[in-house]
């Protein structure tokens, strides 16, 4: 495009929209992306151990927890659709308001009912913030080069920086109470700031075309229509189910690992302190594991000749390191640890690459009306996914043991591979 985009209606004022430069987009994007995930990873740490020293017994910790996982189900697909007729930086700014908001009342919460309204804000914060920033950066690439773009390095990009981010957050989360006076609140209250800090960021370095400003009518009567639309895509488009059924399974492998390497890593150490500090490690690991992994999967995509053949391979080399978390159950001591890191890093590194190839199929078969809402239709199945780990892995667990719930979720993800042979071409959906 060689000129400014113009806006005109009776409920908008005309002034012109410049789209930013394909490598301006990448950069902003980048930034977003690891901003946006920040908070959480700050937090992990320390957020189990400060409801604990304020007096929270495990069932009630549980509790609040699953408060958080219930506000995400409930309002992912009302948030989607807000987002894709509200627009994407209105609705990511008005996340990092929810993020610090909830943040902050971690960080001073005294009882149990705090606790649940701090972890409903976190909640909506990581509802409206699913979609947007994807969607932005797709929808921004295509007003510079058309829906031809090659979506791969910028959506590498994003992921790389989001798994940085969040391996930072979680070591510098987990150091801070041992170095600054506030002790288990500061990790909370460095959260709070830097989703402050994502807000400026949103409202000055997220351009969008401008929109008519709706209604409350029109908003009330167009979300439903608009998460309608996104479903009924996700239902009719074969390929879409395909992809969709992927981040179930993904929430499976996710959770299962989740779940089951605290307790895992406490069996090896024998004692709860030393395991919290190793999982954090870990954890950490994992998460760089997978900013590595997205960094290099254009690479990957190129070396294997193909989007399909990278996310089969990434897929199945997941699989394997299931499998080979499954099998390190039979190890003791430094054995298991090491043996564990090793599976955990492996899985994270080896998902980046089908995760990068799914996103961009996904976005080819969607326009910019429901892209947000696809978004937040994927991220409900990744949750749908990770409750049936909990439920399903768990119990699996609990009667056979960790080996058993990991070697069933690596059959799984293996056969979740066959899901990206012969995908359907994807249809013309105008931009």
């Amino acid at each position: 495009m060689t000129g400014p985009l113009r806006v005109t209606g009776p409920d908008d004022l005309a002034r012109p929209y410049h789209p930013l430069s394909p490598g301006a987009a990448l950069r902003r994007y980048g930034l977003i992306s690891a901003l946006t995930w920040l908070p959480p990873g700050l937090m992990i740490s320390a957020m189990v151990l400060l409801m604990s020293s304020r007096g929270l017994g495990l069932a009630e910790i549980g509790v609040v927890m699953s408060c958080y996982s219930v506000t995400v189900i409930v309002l992912e697909l009302p948030t989607g659709g807000l987002a894709d007729v509200l627009g994407r930086r209105v609705v990511l700014a008005a996340a990092a308001l929810f993020m610090m908001a909830g943040m902050g009342l971690l960080a001073v919460a005294g009882s149990f009912w705090p606790f649940v309204a701090a972890s409903v804000l976190k909640g909506i914060a990581r509802a409206l913030s699913s979609g947007p920033p994807q969607a932005w950066y797709v929808d921004t690439l295509h007003a510079a080069e058309g829906p031809d773009a090659d979506l791969k390095p910028g959506l590498a990009r994003g992921s790389a920086m989001s798994g940085a981010s969040l391996c930072a957050g979680t070591l510098v989360g987990g150091v801070l109470p041992l170095v600054v006076p506030w002790g288990l609140v500061a990790p909370m209250v460095a959260a709070s700031a830097s989703a402050v800090v994502l807000f400026v960021v949103v409202l000055v370095a997220m351009p969008e075309p401008p929109h008519r400003r709706p209604s409350l009518r029109s908003v009330l009567r167009d979300v439903p229509v608009t998460m309608a639309a996104g479903l009924r895509l996700g239902v009719a488009d074969r390929g879409l189910r395909r992809l969709l059924f992927v981040a179930f399974t993904l929430g499976i492998a996710l959770s299962s690992v989740e779940v089951l390497t605290p307790g895992r890593l406490a069996e090896l150490t024998g004692d709860l302190e030393p395991a919290s500090f190793l999982y954090g490690l870990v954890a950490a690991a994992g998460f760089g594991a997978s900013a590595v992994g997205s960094w290099i999967a254009p690479g990957v995509v190129r070396l294997l000749r193909g989007p399909v053949p990278a996310a089969i391979a990434g897929t199945a080399a997941g699989a394997c390191a299931l499998g080979g978390l499954a099998a390190s159950a039979t190890l003791t001591g430094a054995a298991g640890v090491a043996a564990t890191m090793a599976a955990y890093v492996l899985l994270f590194a080896a998902g980046a690459v089908p995760e990068l190839v799914r996103n961009e199929m996904m976005h080819r078969r969607v326009a910019s009306a429901h892209r947000a809402t696809l978004m937040s239709v994927d991220s409900l199945q990744l949750q749908f996914g990770g409750t049936t780990a909990m439920l399903g892995i768990g119990f699996l667990a609990s009667r056979a043991g960790v080996g058993a719930g990991w070697a069933v979720v690596a059959v799984l993800v293996l056969a979740s591979a066959l899901l990206y042979v012969r995908v359907p071409s994807s249809g013309a959906h105008p931009e």
